[in-house]
């Protein structure tokens, strides 16, 4: 991949997952990527990660226009400290065909070892919210494989957060289900939360039935648009098929988060 093609940053500042008044930084697209460590503290732990940031090319920090925003969650092979592994797979692929692509794209890195923490990609996304100019109506999340399981989990677990979700080949208890149909803020939320999954017909990692449990969890909970599509003859590798396919972008632009949810 030519690292000069896109707007790629890493940003990075100390960041605590508490509320701040700090006034919005302004910030303009670099000509190249640059990488910068990013400190995140979660209660008494304190660790540090790195992300990718992928602003459209008419962004403007001195313009009142808010872009969309996708977060991008990468499977368990990407982990590690090679940031740029996190664009093996995903968006970023479809953006080196499509340069015109009209999202800011947010792509954490999750260290090896570990697994998706909803605390830090929700902090990293506030960290971009603070400082980008961020429709926070229009913000979206897919991942595929353990992405596409922190996915289901920060859907269910903070559906206000998101107009639209499209997890790959992923599963989830249904914890983060119960828990926000019993909030009274939540429930609205998740049950207007549009959800679009994917998964390989034969997969051979993560089981077919992880998606269709969960699509079936959230239809009992009365979960109003949920959709499951299957890719009969794909294995584990449902994710490519689904990140080349324009459709996905187009429907995550159908949706916007409103005022009742």
């Amino acid at each position: 991949m030519k690292k000069t093609v896109y707007l790629l940053l890493a940003v990075a500042t100390a960041l605590t997952f508490t509320s701040c008044s700090t006034m919005k930084k302004q910030a303009t697209a670099p000509a190249k990527p640059n990488i910068e460590n990013l400190t995140a503290k979660k209660s008494s732990q304190t660790f540090k990660t790195d992300y990718l940031l992928y602003l459209p090319k008419d962004y403007k920090a001195s313009s009142r226009k808010k872009w969309p925003a996708i977060v991008f969650l990468h499977g368990s092979g990407e982990r590690g400290t090679n940031i740029w592994k996190a664009t093996t797979h995903g968006p970023t692929k479809y953006i080196e065909k499509n340069p015109d692509f009209p999202f800011i794209l947010i792509t954490p890195l999750c260290p090896a070892g570990h697994k998706w923490s909803d605390d830090v990609v929700l902090g990293i996304l506030d960290q971009v919210i603070d400082k980008y100019n961020v429709d926070t109506n229009r913000v979206y999340l897919t991942g595929l494989s353990m992405g596409g399981y922190g996915t289901w989990s920060l859907a269910t677990t903070y559906p206000e957060r998101f107009a639209a979700v499209a997890p790959i080949c992923g599963g989830e208890g249904n914890i983060g289900v119960v828990l926000s149909m019993m909030d009274k803020e939540k429930k609205p939320a998740l049950l207007n939360l549009p959800v679009w999954a994917f998964h390989g017909g034969k997969d051979n990692v993560v089981s077919l039935e992880e998606s269709e449990r969960m699509v079936k969890i959230l239809k009992k909970a009365g979960c109003k648009d949920v959709e499951l599509t299957i890719y009969p003859e794909a294995t584990h590798n449902s994710w490519t098929a689904t990140y080349d396919n324009p459709k996905l972008y187009e429907w995550f632009l159908e949706h916007k988060r409103s005022a009742s949810n």
